[in-house]
């Protein structure tokens, strides 16, 4: 390995695409970012063009490359990182027979409820028992997964069915365009939920699951170990970007993985929190193990022989994004350090102001998609700084009642946490993180292009410059944040509130819905 050598990552996050190029051993030289926008429609629709998504990647992958010092030669591999639980359908060449229906997209539930719905938690028993047994999950009745989009798309939708070679995550999508394979690894296809990962060395959908759910596993991608080489790019790829023609593609991980990469939290427990669009605790674990209750498994983790903890929380640092539109509604345009250093005026509590930051519903610690955001104790004299720290307080409460059912799956105490994703930019937030948690946070040097950096680390590990063990010995920088004693007691003493104001709302909430 050259300090010379090069990866053109790609982290594809429900917001849009980040570009980078990376160093091997983790620097990035240069990186872009790209917004794209979500259709939301009547019966649950949230599409977005995957075409774009391509033409923008294309785009600043050109830009980049034609950066001072930047050459063909450098770049060896493409490595492919993003949004998961998300569905593409594409032609036998990759390209799309139609948009993208994102994790957010839900017109699959009536067909995933007749699949799967039942009793028990709204599932089927049986199925249930089936589906955890083997995968550690189950595919949500909400059908917000590729299981409801594919069984929507098959029952109203034939004409694109007919167009459709295979289903594809995003992120293989993208690894079919650069390399021309379609594939899939345990990782990337987790959200499917249709492969018995208590045997991570067997490359193949469970044909038991597929039948339990009334999917054909014909046009779902080959599954290869995590790690693997699909080739180099394209002839006509690599002439439209100006790569070389042997730049090595490498099979997709979800953004989660990436993260753990990039954060440097790839040892036993190693734990990391995304405060990213979405939120989410994870750290790689010992053995395959599922917490029903609370939306928690252990899935086919950062090798091929390991496991890593996955939940979701559907809104992490887009609450903050939310905010900022409602302001400029109102005339007040401020950017992202301008709100968060107005928040730091407010006092820890924010004056006594509570936002519970469910803005599309949740999944962990509890699955309900009726969940919503809102403001409590608002008074006369409550200040926009007390609410836009509300929405940074409640983002964070909800990360550490998620974090205290973690702790419990991990079977041990989880400290210090890695904060890595846009939000994690704002040392206020890092620090209302550690008074939350009650433990030391480390902000990663780069916090918003921590899955860019992971791709490069994954790919030297697959290229045979170091060894997976090598990770775990290579420094990541971070800023470390204390708890501050007398801020923690505020926080701790108010810990309860979220989840009480929770159940308080919830039957209220599907009165509402309905």
């Amino acid at each position: 390995m050259t300090s010379d050598d090069l990866c053109l990552s790609i982290d594809l996050g429900t917001g849009g695409p980040k570009v980078g190029l990376v160093t091997f051993d983790g620097q990035v030289m240069a990186h872009e970012l790209h917004h794209v926008p979500t259709h939301f429609g009547d019966g649950g629709e949230a599409t977005q063009d995957p075409e774009l998504w391509w033409t923008l990647i294309c785009e600043s992958t050109k830009r980049l490359m034609r950066g001072p010092g930047i050459s063909p030669d450098r770049v060896k591999a493409v490595a492919v990182t993003g949004q998961y639980a998300s569905t593409v359908p594409v032609d036998e060449h990759g390209i799309p027979a139609g948009p993208c229906m994102t994790w957010l997209d839900t017109r699959g539930r009536p067909y995933s409820r007749a699949a799967i719905g039942g009793p028990v938690q709204g599932f089927n028993a049986r199925k249930l028992w089936q589906f955890i047994r083997k995968t550690g999950g189950a595919p949500s009745t909400s059908g917000a997964d590729p299981v409801g989009h594919i069984l929507f798309l098959t029952n109203e939708q034939p004409e694109l069915c007919a167009r459709t070679r295979w289903f594809m995550e995003p992120v293989d999508y993208l690894t079919m365009r650069f390399s021309g394979v379609a594939s899939g690894t345990h990782a990337s296809r987790l959200a499917m939920w249709l492969t018995d990962n208590r045997r991570l060395d067997h490359y193949d959908y469970d044909q038991a699951l597929l039948r339990a759910v009334g999917i054909s596993g014909d046009r779902l991608p080959r599954l290869v170990p995590i790690g693997t080489v699909l080739g180099p790019v394209t002839k006509d790829v690599a002439v439209e970007l100006g790569l070389n023609d042997d730049t090595a593609v490498l099979a997709a991980l979800p953004d989660v993985h990436a993260a753990a990469y990039g954060a440097g939290a790839t040892g036993l427990f190693d734990t990391h929190i995304a405060l990213s669009t979405t939120s989410w605790v994870s750290c790689p674990v010992a053995k395959k193990k599922t917490d029903v209750i609370h939306s928690i498994a252990a899935v086919p983790g950062l090798t091929n022989h390991s496991y890593v903890v996955i939940n979701n929380q559907d809104t992490g640092a887009k609450a903050l994004e939310w905010l900022q539109g409602i302001l400029a509604g109102r005339g007040e345009n401020m950017s992202f350090d301008e709100m968060t250093a107005l928040a730091a005026t407010s006092p820890p509590g924010a004056s006594g102001v509570i936002f519970t930051p469910w803005l599309a519903g949740e999944r962990s610690p509890v699955d309900d998609r009726n969940a919503r955001a809102g403001f409590t104790n608002l008074s006369i004299t409550s200040s926009t700084a007390d609410m836009i720290r509300a929405v940074l307080e409640g983002v964070a409460a909800n990360s550490a009642w998620l974090f205290g059912y973690v702790e419990k799956f991990a079977g041990t105490k989880l400290a210090p946490v890695r904060l890595v994703g846009g939000g994690a930019k704002s040392a206020l937030w890092c620090q209302i993180f550690a008074d939350t948690l009650g433990c030391d946070v480390h902000q990663v040097l780069g916090p918003m292009v921590a899955q860019l950096r992971g791709m490069a680390l994954m790919a030297s590990v697959s290229l045979d410059r170091r060894t997976f063990e090598d990770l775990k010995n290579l420094e990541t920088p971070v800023r470390v944040f204390h708890p501050i004693p007398d801020a923690s007691r505020v926080y701790q003493e108010r810990s309860g509130d979220l989840a009480s104001l929770y159940q308080r709302d919830r039957k209220w909430r599907r009165r509402r819905k309905k």
